[in-house]
């Protein structure tokens, strides 16, 4: 009983200022995002990259209005779970969609762990043989799984300064590598056949991941200081912020880049696009701070994930075994969302990694203003329009992102298929369960008592 005091004191009603709200957000926004996408978006969409960004700004922008509505009317710790949960209740979409968040944020601490990988290699001339970029992403998700389990005090205060830092020096990189370049010369002669629409969509796809760390701050909920209003609030700022920082890297890395060196550097191509700007010195300025970005970003992912997990299992839409294990439910869950995070740190690379990434998020947040338009439209206050274009954007992002992985990697398109067919049947056969309806029935007495 003890664990779960200590970890009650993470809901700490009214600690979180508007600004520390965010701190928070813009530092999980602003992780690998832009240092690993940069370059994959411009392989996809020409010399355009720097316009997908400001695309998955609008659709995003429309997407942030559903979770403000819900963050609004139920300000909770529980986040997406919860929001899932008050639209669709105790069934299969709420389950189902709520795995799908949970994977994609995993999914996401890979690509942190694999980002770090990638840039840390630059101080030492490049990873040819490809073996040290997953290595180093292994062991940043391990030192991150030791720090959590030292304790949540600990994460915040590293997490908070970190942030700091890397917004500081993402700044620092966009407006001096600007201003040293030629001049904003993004030569859109270069587009060519990247250029065509489905391309472009599939880049804005890819530029959401970028943004979607916003729906962090609804995890806040009842941490914030008059949560009905700042936490929508929070949102907007953080998503503003992040458009104009955004902007400026994109249009920094395309002054200093040629469409080919950005595309043959895309897993590091904000340190390549330092070193004609400022040299040696800049290689090293922009590795310290992804090097600092990704592991800030880590050391609060694993946090939140297992958080999700564990508030999965306790709302008994997830099974849960402990496979001998000691502590409470929260430990368990960081260790399956640390060993998940480092299979796939292993195996799959950056661009891999995104896809899947990208696909299991639009899916889960189509889901959430499906939920909103169905169910919750009344309750939330909520115009219908809203959602309704939210649906039409991530619908368009979605079908253009899978039609250039059709052609370019369906294994990655097969493995996200089989993936979401296998939690769909899992979760059904685990709600129908004997044992889940014992369990559901002895709570319900339990707190009938109470």
């Amino acid at each position: 009983m003890k664990e779960k005091d200590d970890r009650s004191t993470q809901y700490d009603e009214g600690s979180l200022t508007l600004s520390g709200t965010v701190m928070l957000g813009t530092g999980v926004m602003i992780g690998a995002g832009i240092f690993a996408l940069t370059g994959q978006m411009a392989e996809m969409t020409g010399a355009l990259f720097p316009l997908a960004f400001l695309s998955a700004a609008i659709i995003v922008g429309f997407s942030a209005y559903s979770y403000i509505k819900i963050s609004n009317a139920y300000p909770s710790a529980g986040g997406i779970g919860m929001y899932l949960h008050k639209a669709y209740g105790d069934r299969l979409p709420t389950a189902f969609n709520a795995l799908l968040m949970y994977f994609s944020m995993v999914i996401a601490q890979s690509f942190l762990a694999r980002t770090f990988g990638s840039y840390t290699m630059q101080l030492f001339g490049g990873d040819p043989s490809g073996q040290m970029t997953p290595i180093l992403g292994v062991s940043l998700i391990l030192a991150a799984f030791i720090v959590n389990l030292l304790g949540n005090r600990l994460i915040q205060g590293v997490a908070g300064f970190i942030g700091l830092l890397k917004i500081g020096g993402i700044l620092i990189f966009g407006l001096v590598g600007i201003w040293l370049a030629d001049g904003l010369a993004v030569d859109f002669d270069q587009v060519s056949e990247t250029g065509s629409a489905s391309n472009f969509l599939g880049a804005t796809a890819l530029g959401i991941l970028a943004f979607k760390g916003f729906t962090t701050i609804t995890n806040s909920g009842s941490e914030v200081i008059d949560p009905h209003r700042n936490v929508g609030r929070a949102i907007v700022i953080s998503i503003a912020a992040c458009v104009v920082i955004y902007t400026l890297v994109g249009f920094a890395v395309a002054s200093n880049l040629s469409l080919s060196e950005i595309i043959e550097t895309r897993d590091y191509s904000l340190a390549a696009a330092a070193r004609p700007a400022l040299g040696e010195y800049g290689v090293w300025f922009t590795v310290a701070i992804a090097m600092l970005a990704t592991a800030g970003g880590i050391l609060a992912s694993v946090f939140a994930v297992s958080r999700m997990l564990a508030m999965l299992t306790e709302m008994k839409l997830v099974p849960h075994r402990h496979f001998g294990m000691p502590g409470s439910i929260q430990k368990h869950t960081l260790v399956y969302t640390v060993v998940l995070g480092l299979v796939l740190t292993a195996f799959f690379d950056l661009s891999r990694i995104a896809a899947l990434g990208i696909v299991f998020y639009l899916v889960m947040d189509i889901a959430i203003h499906w939920g909103v338009l169905r169910y919750l439209l009344d309750d939330v206050k909520a115009k219908s329009w809203v959602p309704v274009t939210a649906i039409i954007l991530d619908l368009l992002a979605l079908s253009g992102f899978v039609w250039v992985k059709l052609n370019s990697d369906p294994f990655v398109l097969g493995v996200a298929v089989v993936t979401m067919m296998l939690i769909a049947i899992g979760e059904q056969l685990f709600l129908g369960s004997k044992k889940r309806k014992q369990v559901v029935h002895l709570s319900q007495d339990h707190e009938h008592h109470h």
